[in-house]
């Protein structure tokens, strides 16, 4: 790691090793616009980064907050342990396509299912980035890379449809290309009283650039749409698949509603000691 000087207060001193073009740094981008606005309201010592395995987990490199790299797959582990051990933290995790819907699909499962109250910001590339272009979960039928020289033969998933069903209570998807947009559903996820997933849509320039299908077909869902229907909600995620089928594509907020919280509904309430019961009882 080379030095710099600092210029902005959540700017470090790491050097930016992502490739260039790479869809994190709109990422990036976003996530600083709305942490920006927390460093006047003296709230940013309380939130807590935690990052994965793979190009997205750099992101924590890059911003001067608390933080924590954990392993491939583990970081919804980590998160929930920290929201677990010390409710008062806003805690933002980062995971890539590859560490939430491959190694860590069960703790994104049950983390939906529980509902605690934190971000997830899933980095999809469609393809494992740094290990140089194989295929993920959500890699399109017939992608071709290293592990896959013939193309893949899988149906990507639908990390969408798989949070609405396993019960989250805030699903939306952004575009790294719409920094701004992205920054907006961040914000509102951060808001979020519960689990907030966030599939980004972030093209890998170098292995898999999907820059120019996405600009021809995302579309910001309008204001029409309910989020606390359900029903509406999974008949957007199922308008597109994740294939490179020619589709509108939707970024927004797909559904939001309240629900009870994990953290709450497990915590064991603190007692205060009666030492006079207690001397009464064993000293008299």
């Amino acid at each position: 790691m080379s030095l710099r000087r600092r210029p902005e207060a959540l700017d470090t001193y790491a050097v930016n090793t992502w490739c260039p073009g790479c869809g994190n740094f709109g990422i990036l981008t976003a996530v600083k616009r709305v942490l920006k606005g927390w460093e006047e309201r003296e709230a940013l010592h309380r939130l807590v980064m935690v990052s994965g395995i793979g190009c997205h987990a750099k992101i924590v490199d890059y911003l001067a907050v608390n933080s924590f790299y954990s392993i491939h797959g583990r970081v919804l582990p980590v998160a929930m342990g920290l929201k677990l051990a010390r409710p008062e933290l806003t805690v933002l995790g980062h995971a890539g396509d590859g560490d939430a819907y491959g190694e860590g699909i069960a703790h994104l499962i049950f983390a939906a299912k529980r509902n605690l109250d934190l971000t997830l910001v899933v980095h999809n590339n469609s393809v494992y980035g740094l290990t140089t272009g194989q295929f993920t979960p959500t890699s399109p039928k017939g992608f071709k890379g290293r592990s896959t020289p013939k193309g893949s033969p899988e149906t990507p998933i639908n990390p969408l449809e798989l949070m609405l069903a396993s019960g989250a209570t805030f699903v939306a998807r952004g575009y790294a290309g719409r920094p701004e947009h992205l920054a907006g559903l961040i914000e509102e996820a951060l808001k979020h009283r519960g689990f907030a997933f966030i599939d980004v849509l972030q093209p890998c320039y170098t292995f898999f650039n999907t820059y120019e299908f996405y600009n021809q077909h995302v579309k910001e869902i309008g204001p029409e749409h309910d989020p606390a229907d359900f029903e509406a909600a999974l008949h957007l995620a199922l308008q597109w698949d994740y294939s490179a089928r020619e589709a509108e594509i939707p970024i927004g907020i797909f559904y939001r509603v309240e629900k009870p919280l994990y953290e709450e509904a497990v915590r064991v309430p603190e007692k205060t000691p009666d030492l006079s019961a207690h001397i009464a009882t064993h000293h008299l």
